[in-house]
Order: structure tokens, then C-alpha cells, then sequence
């Protein structure tokens, strides 16, 4: 009854009519990032279209894929999945388990369903199947899997998932940035891992229901292709680190429902609302932006004016924000500098009154050297010695 009380609450949220857009792997890693962000964890719980939202405030992002690059990773995908995976199986096979058997004849279950839900029920069948008949590989195209976020399901659909002769399951990513001399752009690796990370744990939640539960891999499949050519090529990744830390940083997201019975009952997020609605139904929603919400979040933009104009410290960036304790305005901080403001045993205040006494001296030093020295001309004949 609360589920179905809270689904209907999301919907009223969203707008009347208005579907649902789905929680992907990339937004989740981004909103596991930055627990603190309640204005994030509801509009993405509720399934609002945070493009549309930005653009109707007047404050449209530029995050986000372009075409190119959708459609040349698009066709990579399915040039490195062609004849039934056997690229792909090659791959696993070569960076993971060089000691199985080689992939022939591997299975490629169907995974159609109705729905989000019926998909991952399948997806869950598949992988019980697989896991009946050990000994042979089996490849799961565009599988989906559940994960419970912060009280509320996510939807999540990796490249694909690899069953092991073994049992064992693994993550593959498909990428179409380049592999050059064997090695890609850290960033986008990273990326790539924390993507990754977030499909483990939910495969991780699907293990966890069957008995005995299966192994799930954390080292994930990335392939890309090989230098500038289009052949596919692979890489291991342990992504030990990004998955505890994913799951720490889950853990601590506010439930949504608590975030959602906090708002006012007629609050509404739809792009349709008047520009001042709007803005009013997101500001009433605490946010917690930092400089790198600009490459993960299309509210980045909003939120970044609102802060500065607000004068909040976090546009300086966390590692700053984390030095000043309980200095949340740019203005309390100056206050705190001059001696105006702030307790004088806090750390961070006699940090600043140390600091600006610092510059003071060093600038009171530079108008020193600043100022020629006087030229010494010598007395005229006859003048009287000064």
C-alpha cells in the first residue's frame, strides 16, 4: 500500500501525464556522487526530464551525448556483437578466463519483455537458467536489472552480461572511444568504471536471491576500439574501489519518500508550468552543487546561478567547502578574515584572520619595493649643503 501510495505521489510530481524517464547507470553514478543532493535524488527518483526542466527555467545544459557520438557507438556495438557475440565471447574468454573452455556454440537467450519490471524478471530467469547448466557460455544482450535506490526501484540496462562455464558473471562495457597503444583516456575509463560499478551492484542483488548465490566478477569487460581503426579491442578493470564506494554513497541517500512527504502537496515539476512555478517547485528542494555537477547534471547550470548568487561557498568547489566547517557564505568568510565575525578557537577562522594577515604583510611589503628610490643630485656651487 505505501508503494503504491509513493508511485502515485512520483507521478503526481512529475506532472499529469507526464511518463517517466528512466534511471540509467550513468545518472546513478553521478547521483551517487553527490548524496548530498536531495533536489537530485527526488527529481531522478520521480522520473522527471531534468533536459526539459533546465530549459523551461531558461538555464539549458549542454550535458549530454551528441548524435555522432550516439550513432558511432550505436553501430561499434553491434559490429563488436555481430554472429551472435562471438567477438565479444572472444574477448571475455582472452582478458578474463584464458582457462575455460573457448566460447563455441555459446547460448544468446531471448530477453523480450512487456515493461521495465518484465524485463528484469527475465533477465533473472535467464541467469538462473544459465546458472542450471554449467559448463558452457551464455551471452545476455542488453539484459535489465533492478536496483533499489534510496526506497525506490532503478532500472538499469548494461551492454551486456557474461555468464562463466563456471557460473561466475561478468559486466561487459562497450565504449567508443579509442584503445590507443593499449591504453585509453584515464577520465573516460574512469567513467566507464563508475558506469560499470553500479550494474555490478545490481547484479549483485540479483545473485543474492538465488541459492546457491553466484559469483559476481568485479573485474568488468571494457572493450573499445583499437587504436583508429574500428576493430574491437579489450581491456580487464577492477572495479573493487568504484563499487564500494557506489555503494557507500547509496547508502547514504535520503529515502525518497521522506524527501517527497517533506514537499508541499500541490508541488509540481512539470516543464509546462509557468517559469516562476517552476522555479519556485525546484528551489524548494535543497541542492548541494559543486563545479563538478557541470559535467553530470543538466540542472548544473541552475543551480550554479542560485548558488552564487546566494554567495555559497560550494561553487568554490568541496575541497574548499570541506576547509571552511561551518563558513557557508563567501560573506562569512570575509567577515571571519577581518576579525568581524566567527569564533576565534574555530580552526578554519583563525586559519583566515593567519592567512589574511599574511597577505596583508606580503602586500605592505610589495608597495615598498614598489616605490623608486630617489635620485641623488648633487648640490649646486655655492649652495648651501642640505
Amino acid at each position: 500500500m505505501r508503494e503504491k501510495a509513493l508511485r502515485q505521489r512520483l507521478a503526481e510530481l512529475r506532472g499529469p501525464g507526464v511518463p517517466a524517464k528512466a534511471l540509467d547507470a550513468r545518472a546513478l553514478a553521478a547521483l551517487a556522487a553527490n548524496p548530498g543532493c536531495r533536489r537530485r535524488a527526488i527529481l531522478d527518483g520521480a522520473g522527471v526530464d531534468k533536459t526539459a526542466v533546465a530549459g523551461a527555467l531558461g538555464s539549458p545544459s549542454a550535458f549530454g551525448q551528441s548524435q555522432f557520438a550516439i550513432t558511432r557507438g550505436n553501430a561499434f556495438e553491434a559490429k563488436v556483437k555481430a554472429d551472435g557475440g562471438a567477438e565479444l565471447l572472444r574477448l571475455v574468454h582472452e582478458r578474463l578466463d584464458a582457462e575455460a573452455e573457448p566460447p563455441a556454440d555459446a547460448r544468446v537467450p531471448d530477453l523480450a519483455a512487456i515493461g521495465p519490471e518484465g524485463r528484469a524478471a527475465r533477465t533473472a530467469l535467464a541467469l538462473r537458467e544459465a546458472g542450471e547448466a554449467p559448463g558452457a557460455w551464455t551471452l545476455l544482450d542488453h539484459p535489465m536489472l533492478a536496483l533499489d535506490v534510496a526506497g525506490s526501484p532503478a532500472f538499469l540496462e548494461p551492454d551486456a552480461v557474461v555468464v562463466h562455464p563456471d557460473g561466475s558473471w561478468t559486466v561487459v562495457e562497450i565504449k567508443s572511444f579509442p584503445m590507443l597503444d593499449g591504453s585509453a583516456d584515464p577520465a573516460k575509463v574512469g567513467a566507464a568504471a563508475r558506469q560499470a560499478a553500479v550494474y555490478v551492484l545490481a547484479l549483485e542483488q540479483v545473485a543474492a536471491r538465488l541459492d546457491p548465490p553466484p559469483s559476481v566478477r568485479h573485474r568488468v569487460l571494457l572493450v573499445c576500439p583499437k587504436d583508429f581503426s574500428n576493430r574491437p579491442t579489450a581491456s580487464a578493470v577492477d572495479v573493487r574501489k568504484q563499487r564500494a564506494v557506489t555503494a557507500r554513497q547509496l547508502a547514504r541517500l535520503t529515502r525518497i519518500e521522506d524527501i517527497a512527504d517533506a514537499l508541499p502537496e500541490d508541488t509540481c515539476f512539470s516543464p509546462e508550468l509557468p517559469a516562476a512555478e517552476l522555479t519556485a517547485a525546484v528551489e524548494s528542494v535543497p541542492a548541494a552543487y559543486a563545479p563538478e555537477c557541470l559535467s553530470a547534471c543538466e540542472l548544473a547550470f541552475h543551480c550554479r546561478d542560485h548558488s552564487r548568487a546566494a554567495g555559497a561557498v560550494t561553487t568554490l568547489g568541496r575541497p574548499v567547502r570541506a576547509e571552511l566547517g561551518g563558513l557557508t557564505t563567501v560573506e562569512d568568510v570575509l567577515a571571519a578574515s577581518r576579525g568581524e565575525a566567527g569564533d576565534p578557537d574555530d580552526p578554519a577562522v583563525a586559519a583566515l584572520r593567519r592567512a589574511a594577515a599574511l597577505r596583508a604583510e606580503a602586500l605592505a611589503g610589495a608597495r615598498l619595493a614598489a616605490v623608486p628610490p630617489q635620485p641623488f643630485l648633487p648640490a649646486a656651487e655655492g649652495a648651501p649643503c642640505r
